[in-house]
């Protein structure tokens, strides 16, 4: 009898050269790290244990950590892998479409939880909650995206929304379409936002013109432009910091 793997009691076909019921080697370093963030919390674990942790729930079946360490090296950092496009995700060995979707999953997540920090209060009294949304939501993004954060007479969140996506270095953006959609929504302001893919967040200054008209045509309306914001890899930028508002 040619024994290609042994039952289990469930009828499952054990590893080759296994006995029914043995675990795989990995299985015992995956508890230590569960113990180690149940006891200490992420700050206890590396970068690659967290990414660990995570591969954990959606590879049951093999060791992780290489893949971890591999994901982080290709895409640069935690923030990163998570943001990236689950497309270049299955590019690497190892990740199929179900585990890029689920880490594209715990992205969505964080950035809804993110964003529920900023709703019900002035926008101005959790400044860095506002830019850690909108640096989690567009700062690894492939491509530029214009977001448009919709404010009431308290400087409250009324609406986010995405108005453009474009190529890796221009979105079109129209003015008036801002001021209309700020009018539906009932808006006295607003902030913009949107991201360098190349990483760099300076102003350009077909980015100052754009805002300064954007800025010129909500005026007279009521409707005012508090700030620009600008995410990249390398950091961020405010207009009202940099006094171009």
């Amino acid at each position: 009898m040619n024994n290609k793997g042994l039952f289990d009691a469930g009828g499952r076909i054990e590893p080759p050269g296994s006995e029914a019921g043995d675990k795989p080697h990995f299985h015992g370093h995956r508890e230590r790290l569960r113990e180690r963030f149940r006891k200490g919390g992420p700050d206890a674990l590396a970068d690659y244990e967290l990414l660990e942790l995570l591969l954990f729930r959606t590879i049951p079946r093999r060791d992780t950590k290489g893949l971890a360490k591999e994901l982080l090296a290709r895409f640069g950092s935690f923030a990163e892998v998570l943001s990236a496009n689950p497309d270049r995700l299955t590019e690497v060995k190892g990740i199929k479409a179900q585990t890029a979707t689920d880490l594209a999953l715990v992205h969505a997540a964080s950035i809804r939880l993110l964003r529920d920090r900023m709703r019900d209060k002035p926008i101005f009294s959790s400044g860095s909650a506002v830019l850690d949304y909108c640096r989690s939501a567009m700062a690894f993004a492939e491509k530029e995206q214009f977001r448009i954060l919709f404010l009431d007479k308290k400087n409250a969140l009324i609406a986010d929304e995405v108005q453009q996506t474009g190529t890796v270095d221009h979105t079109p953006v129209y003015p008036r379409e801002v001021i209309k959609r700020a009018l539906e929504l009932g808006s006295t302001a607003i902030i913009l936002v949107h991201n360098h893919p190349s990483g760099d967040p300076t102003p350009s200054r077909a980015d100052i013109e754009m805002t300064r008209t954007i800025a010129d045509a909500g005026k007279p309306l009521g409707v005012l432009v508090h700030d620009h914001i600008i995410v990249g890899r390398q950091g961020h930028a405010s207009f009202r910091t940099l006094r171009l508002i």
